[in-house]
């Protein structure tokens, strides 16, 4: 995969392309706070777990905005999916979540329109969300299934609604397959009417500057992206670089799943190879290609050092080769909810471990590895309704040459935010606890890596729980003699207060007044760490 493809764009000014940059990204900005603002579910309003693109009349990625990066890495995926399956008309918006056709996990619902001006098709809009229950076995879907059958709805490329008019039928079955209808129907017409705005913003700029100019732009801008691509990786040493790391287990009884990559680096181009990496497991943290790819885009992005607009051209000079049936491309009907937040953190580490021996002083230690995924559900009898809640916990960010590693931040493949105490207390029957960050998780070293956070949350109605976290065995590493941060640990104390230490993968049935602690990893650290008196002034230090 990769290489370069289609025509070579019209040399356009470059001050009006980066103008026209900054106005296609604005309008995937503003379909995302359309989202958002628009949303039922804490989630997606709150926690702001969406993500917002624009691709051109081909399909390919012509400007995203600064969302979340495993969702806009693999949406390309999603929309080249939709134009194999359908032919689109003006109106009509296709719906998918299927892992196997583009997405990514289940509850990562994602959804294409075409933009059309009378009969000529200007490009596409798309959004993806993700619905805190899309069926399954485990409020949450985020259960530890053994085949993609248990994790929930699976729904192919399929058009929810047609020239202008909804799909009643198709949206009964939606609804009916999810325990939170309601806020599910909430937030399905959140991501219609982002797509509407984007449409609507898109015809403004056409309408402006004329079709010919938008498409010349959009295909000139990914031209530009690929050309700085090819710069950054032609800045970084030649070479063959090789690491691997491991993930904890599949929650099923398989322990230490190894992740292998070698990168190739040659003259603008880079191959990144996977083979060596173990087969697909029974448990649910195998991650299809469309993940991969997106960790894979995210970790060249972040090594070059000019900023690349994020769109199709910036992926043609990387060639990614992930053996199928793999743990990192694996095949119809794996279980793959995990593969999604966890197994694209591993691969981001492994890739950046590799990378490390090319140019060591622009690679972070590992950060904390892990989403440390949190969902729970049930019957709130007070309320009198159904409930159902996701989250994903902030961790420690991994130490560098420049600097130490910030605090119960999102890293890598998340971008979300903070749900905050106060509106989780609001919609759902739980206690917020405890919410602090937890003190010396980081790896100790020249520069500390961050900490984790510490959070726990007592149930006030009965729930099943379940949590889907990595680093609790293979703390993450630090670099240039830094050490490894603490592993996350999660924990369960039962009303009469027995307690007791919970696996990293588990599901659980627990009565009211049951407290769950997780305790999220911290970053690496990276150089030694010296003793006081023999510190630079200028060094940066935490501890």
């Amino acid at each position: 995969m990769g290489g370069r493809t289609g025509r070579r764009a019209p040399t356009i000014d470059p001050i009006a392309l980066e103008v026209f940059h900054h106005r296609l990204s604005a309008i995937a900005e503003e379909m995302g706070l359309t989202l958002c603002r628009s949303a039922f579910s804490p989630n997606i309003k709150e926690r702001r777990d969406y993500s917002c693109a624009i691709f051109d009349a081909r399909g390919t990625m012509a400007a995203q905005a600064a969302h979340i990066p495993v969702h806009l890495g693999s949406a390309p995926q999603s929309v080249l999916a939709v134009l194999r399956h359908h032919r689109l008309e003006a109106g009509d918006v296709v719906i998918l979540n299927d892992p196997f056709a583009g997405g990514t996990h289940l509850p990562d619902v994602t959804v294409v329109a075409p933009v059309f001006r009378g009969e000529r098709l200007l490009g596409h809009v798309a959004n993806r969300a993700h619905h805190a229950d899309i069926g399954g076995s485990s409020p949450g879907s985020m259960a530890l299934a053994r085949e993609i059958y248990q994790e929930g709805l699976r729904l192919p490329p399929v058009k929810i609604v047609r020239r202008g008019e909804t799909d009643d039928d198709l949206l009964a079955v939606f609804l009916a397959n999810t325990r939170i209808a309601d806020e599910r129907r909430g937030d399905l017409m959140a991501q219609l009417a982002a797509l509407r705005v984007g449409a609507a913003r898109l015809l403004e700029l056409v309408d402006a500057d004329g079709e010919a100019a938008v498409a010349a732009a959009m295909a000139a801008l990914q031209d530009y992206s690929e050309r700085l691509m090819r710069g950054a990786l032609a800045a970084l040493p030649d070479g063959s670089y090789a690491a691997e790391d491991w993930l904890d287990g599949d929650g099923l009884g398989r322990e230490s799943i190894r992740i292998r990559v070698a990168v190739e680096l040659d003259g603008g181009r880079a191959r990144v190879d996977f083979s060596g990496s173990d087969d697909q497991v029974e448990g649910g943290v195998n991650a299809n290609l469309a993940v991969t790819l997106a960790a894979v885009y995210y970790v060249f992005r972040c090594l070059a050092q000019a900023d690349i607009p994020a769109n199709a051209g910036m992926m043609r000079p990387i060639e990614v080769r992930a053996p199928e049936g793999s743990i990192v491309n694996a095949e119809f009907p794996a279980a793959v909810a995990g593969g999604n937040v966890e197994t694209s953190q591993r691969i981001v580490d492994v890739l950046l471990r590799a990378l490390a021996g090319a140019v060591p002083e622009r690679v972070p230690a590992a950060s904390c590895g892990s989403m440390s995924n949190f969902a729970f559900g049930g019957y709130d009898a007070a309320r009198g309704r159904h409930f159902s809640y996701y989250e994903t916990i902030a961790g420690g960010a991994g130490a560098s040459a420049a600097a130490a590693g910030e605090s119960a931040v999102q890293t890598h493949m998340t971008n979300t935010m903070n749900t905050p105490v106060e509106a989780l207390e609001a919609d759902l029957p739980v206690r917020v606890t405890r919410y602090a960050i937890r003190r010396n998780s980081g790896g100790r070293g020249e520069h500390a890596g961050g900490d984790g956070i510490e959070r726990e949350i007592e149930l006030l109605a009965p729930a099943s729980v379940t949590l889907l976290g990595e680093r609790r065995r293979y703390a993450p590493y630090g670099l240039a003699g830094g050490a490894p941060a603490k592993p996350g640990r999660n924990r369960l104390r039962l009303p009469g207060g027995t307690s007791k230490p919970l696996p990293a993968k588990v599901s659980v049935t627990a009565p009211s007044g049951t407290k769950i602690r997780i305790d999220t990893p911290g970053g690496g650290g990276w150089g030694k760490h010296k003793p006081r008196s023999q510190r630079s002034p200028k060094t940066t230090q935490r501890r």
